[in-house]
């Protein structure tokens, strides 16, 4: 039961760093942002966050993991179901939802990109690398079976990703331009609605 507990405690602790770790690596970068900083913003020692994490790179890299593993999770629709119409819809609208939800971490991974990604060069050359062979051998089945267009799949991931991940690492212009307050509900979901139609129209999904 102690031990249960622990855990727990742990747990809690380890998502409130997490999540302070995300807003300060967001906002300084890697290499601008310190452990003092993220520890203040968690508002906890900074030796209990070394307990946790004992350097700013293992931090850093378990945010940039965490946020991987959500949009490898988004992809899901893939795996799932092999009709081009359901498979695409669902994969945007997730994208579109975890660009809502966790604007911070998507910020951290295009930061780290902008960078030419100096501390997850590994990521993009491995763990991406595949994935996204595997999303392409299945959208060129589609293309094969004539399902859609016969678009480059590659490029057609690239314009989700941007599209998608706009509306978190440009909330900001977003806001701006809807009079300086954050898209409403509705506002939202016309704006996946929109994504969603035209991406599919495009590549003339049946």
């Amino acid at each position: 039961m102690k031990s249960n507990s622990k855990a727990k405690v742990r747990q809690e602790k380890e998502k409130i760093i997490l999540k302070a770790a995300e807003s300060v690596f967001a906002e300084y970068g890697f290499q601008g942002a310190t452990t003092s900083m993220i520890a203040e913003r968690a508002k906890i020692p900074k030796a209990n966050l070394h307990y946790y994490f004992p350097t700013k790179q293992a931090l850093y890299r378990q945010v940039v993991d965490n946020i991987f593993n959500i949009w490898l999770q988004a992809a899901d629709s893939f795996d799932d179901c092999d009709d081009p119409v359901e498979a695409l819809t669902r994969y945007i609208e997730k994208k579109m939802d975890i660009s809502r939800e966790n604007p911070m971490g998507s910020k951290v991974w295009a930061n780290e990109i902008i960078r030419r990604a100096p501390v997850i060069q590994d990521y993009l050359e491995t763990t991406l690398k595949d994935w996204t062979e595997s999303r392409v051998s299945i959208i060129q089945r589609w293309i094969d079976q004539g399902r859609i267009n016969p678009v480059d799949p590659q490029y057609l991931l690239y314009m989700i990703w941007s599209t998608t991940q706009h509306y978190a690492d440009f909330n900001h212009q977003i806001e701006t331009l809807n009079g300086g307050k954050p898209l409403s509900d509705k506002q939202y979901q016309t704006a996946k609605d929109n994504a969603i139609e035209i991406v599919l129209k495009g590549i003339g999904a049946r």
